[in-house]
């Protein structure tokens, strides 16, 4: 066995974890981080950076059904096994990207599954089970991450019930697939097969599709999928989702309370997330654990001294970029720099299907919910001269604003490339700014940024070009 001692020890290298690390190295603290699968975690091996790459696929596939709009006679032949070898080398080349990384920082990995021992104590087994390395550290960082949420009814077998796993790496097209959920991984995966020509039918609970965005975005989001061709049932539950023979069947139930069942060659199950808590020593040592996360307070502290989670362990939003500040900030508090805790009411969520969704702040239900008095700025990608010169010309820019002293209280978009706008907004509310600073910014022209502006125009009945 293998013995270290070191300043900080990260369990777990995902977004969190391996930024943490690299954070630690660089602030002079000798590092080991411990990762039982690939550098990079679920993100950049099978959630956030391969799925993008899928998702570009899809994007291009549509673009070539649609090529006689641009002037182009194209008959496009599909080799799904190439879109799948594309997606699967790009998160190859992010995977050796962290390694090259942390050699670079001088941060020591170590491969197994690492588990607390004690405060300042982690041991390391490999896939035996054997201890292969026990690392003391003065402080102690989980970054564990999540995996699909499985709940009860839904026989998840890997072969026709899947997980998003599954749905990455599947080596044909199915014919036809239920959706269960339409969060960000539902709708993205059914914005995706559905590309190919897969029947999608997506199944929610909750009245809308994306549950947690602003309703109008929901509305529009709903529209533009029953355009595509997909089948959107909302306000229904799944009952039950197994596998028979060589199809799937999925139980559901309306508001009505009326069941019926849909068969399919496949379903995803895409409701959520949990947390990886398990086996990694957090009861022996009396870590505090809440609905299924590490509760820790607002430098990553968990109650036990020296010991710290980060990322998808330490609770909601899911989010790769939140992990990435979560490590930021823990390593550079460690290091005894100043910080300030983070601000979680500015973190962006984006979801990548066509047409893009990208969100940040109060959607306008919870502003007016909170006392605030405001004013709405829209503005739609059918007025905007770029999009028309690109051809995408859905959604919207939705401003919430204060009334009173002109303070952007959120941002909500559904349209091309949004998720890439949403950052002008986060900077803008972490420097304060207020709507008009954003009709008094000169944006170039033509570009979609443009809308932005022109959402905070509307608003206050200066638009020029709606």
């Amino acid at each position: 066995m293998n013995t270290h001692t070191v300043d900080v020890v990260v369990v777990g290298a995902g977004p969190g974890g391996y930024v943490a690390a690299i954070r630690a190295a660089q602030l002079g603290m000798k590092t080991i981080c411990i990762e039982r699968d690939r550098l990079g975690g679920v993100c950049l091996n099978w959630g956030c950076i391969p799925s993008k790459a899928l998702l570009k696929s899809a994007e291009y596939k549509q673009f070539l059904d649609h090529a006689g709009d641009y002037g182009f006679a194209v008959q496009a032949q599909v080799d799904f096994s190439k879109v799948i070898a594309r997606s699967r080398a790009v998160a190859d080349r992010m995977n050796n990207g962290v390694a090259f990384l942390f050699k670079k920082y001088k941060v020591q990995h170590i491969s197994g599954t690492g588990k607390l021992l004690d405060n300042h104590t982690v041991e390391v087994r490999d896939q035996a089970g054997t201890v292969t390395d026990r690392i003391t550290a003065k402080h102690i960082i989980i970054a564990t991450g999540a995996r699909t949420r499985v709940i009860p009814g839904i026989e998840v077998d890997r072969k026709r019930v899947w997980t998003s796993t599954e749905a990455m790496l599947a080596d044909s097209i199915p014919s036809s697939m239920v959706v269960i959920g339409s969060g960000a991984i539902g709708v993205e995966f059914a914005y995706f097969y559905n590309a190919f020509g897969t029947a999608v039918t997506i199944v929610e609970m909750m009245p809308t599709l994306v549950p947690n965005e602003d309703e109008e975005i929901a509305k529009e989001l709903e529209r533009s999928f029953k355009k595509q061709g997909m089948t959107i049932m909302t306000s229904t539950k799944v009952v039950s989702a197994k596998t028979v023979g060589d199809r799937v069947e999925v139980v559901v139930e309306g508001k009505d309370g009326k069941q019926q069942t849909l068969t399919a060659d496949v379903a995803l199950n895409a409701v959520g997330v949990q947390g990886n808590i398990e086996n990694i020593g957090l009861e022996e040592l009396g870590v505090t654990v809440e609905r299924g996360w590490i509760k820790v307070d607002s430098l990553m502290r968990t109650n036990v001294e020296g010991v710290y989670a980060i990322g998808d362990i330490a609770g909601p939003p899911w989010l790769a970029h939140k992990a990435s500040a979560e490590g930021i900030l823990c390593v550079e508090a460690i290091a005894g720099l100043e910080v300030h805790p983070l601000d979680y009411g500015n973190i962006p969520g984006c979801t990548y299907c066509q047409p893009q969704i990208a969100s940040i702040g109060l959607t306008e239900k919870k502003a007016r919910q909170a006392g605030y008095d405001v004013k709405v700025g829209k503005f739609p990608f059918t007025a905007s001269g770029k999009a028309w010169g690109i051809g995408k010309t859905e959604g919207f820019v939705k401003l919430v604003i204060d009334a009173k002293y002109g303070e952007i209280l959120g941002a909500h978009m559904i349209g091309p490339d949004v998720t890439e706008l949403v950052a002008e907004i986060g900077v803008a509310r972490s420097l304060d700014a207020t709507a008009h600073s954003l009709i008094k910014t000169i944006h170039a022209h033509p570009t979609l940024s443009e809308a932005v502006m022109e959402a905070a125009a509307t608003a206050y009945g200066e638009s020029v070009n709606f």
